[in-house]
């Protein structure tokens, strides 16, 4: 079986990547630190349902489907954790097999802190925030290179990377033209945040290693995901991902779908014509396993745009009032001042046709799909805690 590293598995996106993997027959090894869970923690943010910790999801995957996750509770900031995975020495705290050792053909990364409110906290949240995410991705860039250079990196990056700039965004790359001469160069990068400068630097490291030790990287410029259920996840209560509502850790079609559950206003930041690429977490997992099927080349960055449909602000309060007013919500849109230094109203023009090249099946957002995120989310209804939509940080 081919055998697939997720790194930051625990999470919001990782869980599920774990479970489809695995239910394709890959052979998966999860590694988190619970980060995340311990920043909810320490600031007191819940998410809308309990989560059981890595290995109890893991052992009931296992009791369900016969398949076997193995999990590494570790820190990935330190080199040893990292390159313990390439070299056969793991010290997994949870497995249920025996299988031999294989060195991974394909890593893929998400243990990063995620949150741009988060990293512009304060100053200690912005330096996690950059040594965590820098660390961890230069470990994992060098443990590939010094044990295993045909391993395939599938980088999770940020269309936050590019910004909004007044000219159409290209997936990663620029073609230039400057007094009778042309190059091609990464696309430029204008970050919103201390996380999105983090994400911007990560390009610029594995850049570097694709050009000197002729690393496989594929880079998912990924935009905001929505949703809560998979074909795995659904098979019982037990395997659910983390849900995040609030300000800092929820994206914003999720905590809109929250706040109309629980008859709370739609918070729309300013006029709310802020644009941006979204997708569904169905697609998440199928531009994942695309990614893998059809690696980089030795020496190539490849850079996806992983996206599948652009919204304003406005646009995703009016689709969710638009469905809770079906369901006799009622729903309220609130426009209130911006904590964010960002355009309002832009020019927002993205390419992301590369992934449905090799395979995507788009997800598209109909009543439908936002129905069913809504009749999840109100069996929850009671654990909604209003008070985390606002949690003040501004930029």
């Amino acid at each position: 079986m081919e055998h697939v590293l997720i790194l930051g598995g625990d999470g919001y996106l990782g869980w599920p990547t774990a479970l489809r993997l695995s239910n394709l027959g890959y052979n998966v090894t999860i590694v988190d630190n619970y980060s995340r869970r311990e920043l909810c923690s320490s600031l007191k943010i819940h998410p809308l349902y309990p989560i059981p910790d890595l290995i109890e999801r893991s052992k009931s995957w296992f009791s369900l489907t016969g398949n076997d996750i193995k999990v590494l509770i570790s820190d990935l900031s330190d080199y040893s954790v990292v390159e313990s995975l390439f070299c056969g020495s793991v010290p997994y705290t949870w497995q249920n097999s025996n299988l031999k050792f294989s060195i991974p053909s394909s890593v893929i990364h998400y243990a990063e802190q995620p949150s741009a409110p988060y990293s512009v906290k304060n100053a200690q949240a912005s330096l996690f925030t950059l040594v965590n995410n820098l660390s961890v991705t230069n470990n994992i860039l060098w443990a590939i290179k010094s044990h295993s250079p045909d391993t395939h990196l599938i980088k999770l990056g940020t269309m936050g990377e590019y910004g909004t700039p007044n000219i159409d965004i290209e997936e990663g790359w620029l073609d230039i033209s400057h007094k009778g001469r042309s190059d091609r160069f990464l696309f430029p990068r204008q970050a919103g945040s201390i996380y999105h400068t983090s994400k911007i630097m990560d390009t610029d490291l594995i850049w570097y290693a694709v050009r000197v030790w002729k690393l496989k990287v594929t880079d998912l410029m990924q935009g905001p995901v929505y949703g809560l259920l998979t074909d795995e996840i659904k098979l019982d209560p037990s395997l659910k991902t983390i849900f995040n509502y609030d300000e800092i850790f929820g994206t914003v079609f999720n905590r809109f779908i929250v706040q109309a559950v629980c008859h709370h206003p739609l918070t729309v930041y300013g006029e709310g014509g802020q644009t941006r690429g979204y997708l569904n977490l169905k697609d998440t997992l199928q531009c994942v396993l695309k990614s893998i099927q059809t690696p980089a080349s030795s020496g190539e960055l490849r850079i996806f745009n992983q996206i599948v449909e652009t919204f304003s602000v406005n646009d995703i309060a009016g689709l969710v009032k638009s469905v809770g007013d079906s369901r006799g919500l009622d729903v309220k849109i609130n426009k209130i001042p911006n904590p964010r230094v960002e355009a309002e109203s832009h020019y927002y023009n993205p390419s992301y046709q590369g992934l449905l090249d090799i395979g995507l099946e788009p997800t598209f957002l109909t009543t439908d799909v936002l129905s069913e995120i809504f009749d999840e989310v109100d069996c929850y209804r009671d654990n909604i805690l209003s008070s985390q939509f606002i949690q003040g940080i501004k930029w």
